[in-house]
Order: C-alpha cells, then sequence, then structure tokens
C-alpha cells in the first residue's frame, strides 16, 4: 500500500500527506473515527500512536496524549481491534509510531505477524538503534510489513546504513531534539534532505515540528512529502476529540482552503 501510495502520488505530480494521532486519546471509539476524519480530511498515509510511558522522541503535546490513553489502561490488543475495523472501510497505508518495549513485551513474531493480520503496513521506531535492527528486521521481511528508518540532520555517515535494506520510504527528522517545536528546524536543512537524497532513491518524507501551512509548503519542496503530528494531536485537545473538526482542520493544513 504504501509503494503504490508514493507512486500514484508521484504520477498526478502531488506530495505526500501524512498525519499521526495517538490511539486511545480521547478514547479508541474516537480514535477510530478521528482516523477516518484524518483520511476525509486529505491524508495520504496515516501514523498511529501506540501510547508508551516513556516515549523519548515526542515532545510535551504527544507525551500528554500518551499519558491520557495509558490512564484509560489502552490496550495493544484494542488498538489492533481499531486497525481491523479501519481495515473494513479504507485502503489507505497505516503506519504504528511506536517504541521497541511494547513490541518485546507483546512477542516479536506475535506483535509483526498480528500488524500483517489486521492491515498495519509499516512501522516506526524511534528507539531501535540500526545496530539493533537485525532482531525484529527479519520477521518484518516475512510478514511483508516495512520498517521505516528515520535519518537526522546527524546522521552523516551513518545515512547509508540507516537507509539501507528499508522499503517504503525514509522519516527525515527536519529539527533537532523532540516533535512539536516548530521553530527550531536544522539550519542547514535543504543541505541535509539532499545528502539523503543522494544516498537512497526511496520517497523521502520529512517531519518533527511541521505545524503550519507555510511549513507544508516549504518541506514539500524538499521532499516526497510532509508528517504532521503535534500540531493534529493539538487539535484533538482543543476539540475533545470532534472529528469533523479534525477534518476541516487537515483539509486547512493540507491544501490550504
Amino acid at each position: 500500500r504504501i509503494k503504490r501510495t508514493f507512486e500514484e502520488l508521484k504520477e498526478n505530480n502531488k506530495k505526500a500527506h501524512i498525519s499521526f494521532l495517538v490511539a486511545g486519546d480521547p478514547d479508541l471509539d474516537t480514535s477510530f473515527e478521528l482516523i477516518q476524519a484524518l483520511i476525509q480530511g486529505g491524508s495520504d498515509i496515516v501514523e498511529i500512536g501506540i501510547p508508551f510511558s516513556d516515549p523519548i522522541a515526542d515532545g510535551p503535546a504527544i507525551q500528554a496524549a500518551a499519558s491520557r490513553a495509558l490512564k484509560q489502561g489502552v490496550k495493544v490488543d484494542e488498538i489492533f481491534d481499531v486497525i481491523k475495523k479501519c481495515r473494513k472501510v479504507t485502503e489507505v497505508p497505516l503506519l504504528f509510531l511506536m517504541y521497541i518495549n511494547t513490541m518485546l513485551i507483546y512477542g516479536k513474531e506475535k506483535f509483526i505477524k498480528r500488524c500483517r493480520e489486521e492491515g498495519i503496513d509499516g512501522l516506526i521506531i524511534p528507539d531501535l538503534p540500526y545496530e539493533e535492527r537485525d532482531e525484529i528486521l527479519p520477521l518484518m521481511k516475512k510478514y511483508n510489513i516495512e520498517l521505516i528508518p528515520l535519518v537526522a540532520p546527524t546522521s552523516k555517515d551513518r545515512i547509508e546504513k540507516i537507509t539501507s535494506d528499508s522499503d517504503g520510504f525514509i522519516y527525515c527528522v527536519s529539527s533537532m531534539g523532540v516533535t512539536g517545536r516548530a521553530s527550531t528546524f536544522h539550519k542547514n536543512v535543504e543541505n541535509y534532505i539532499q545528502e539523503v537524497r543522494e544516498k537512497t532513491t526511496l520517497p523521502l518524507v520529512i517531519g518533527f515540528g511541521i505545524t503550519t501551512v507555510e511549513d507544508v509548503k516549504r518541506f514539500e519542496k524538499l521532499g516526497d512529502g510532509v508528517i504532521v503530528g503535534t500540531a493534529i494531536v493539538k487539535e484533538i485537545e482543543r476539540t475533545k476529540g470532534n472529528p469533523d473538526k479534525l477534518k476541516v482542520f487537515v483539509d486547512q493544513l493540507f491544501n490550504n482552503k
């Protein structure tokens, strides 16, 4: 689904719009409706965060959303049930953003096999270093789930290694630090994206701190797509999980309406 989506977008001279929310915030039934709202608002791919107690890559807004979900006792199996429900109504690629401990506790093969069964297309795992990738990569290849690698402005001579043996797309981190800090884009971000471009033929998608229409326009020009997370999570909190309002918000953000 990921590959097909990028091929179709390229044929139509469009960039990928990827949105993010935390599963279970404000609750799982609403999460299902919010995922549909993101798609109806123009998201080509949806990234679903599995709430975790110590999310090292996430800024305060996403951490708060994860805490709200965890306080309700959201379980991984219940999140899979939401994915199963989504797959009855959409073929848009669905990804999990998660931390490796969740998978280790659930059981590596059990988790990846369930991703395949319920219709998850890829995993983004910020705390899985390249050196430990072999722990799960063979299983992911077995079940045809893409491991989406993250590269950062500091990756430099590791870019080629990190992007090797991957499919789907490359997640290019646009700023130093955690998500949601809009004013802290890396000062040489254009050069850094060009550096990554020279090392891989996969689509480059830029995320971390993209919060406004202006940000979306700027980074669409540099990469093959953009990821918006914190702005969406804040909007969900602000509107208490209103799907109609989220659809309008995402439509304005991605389509500048």
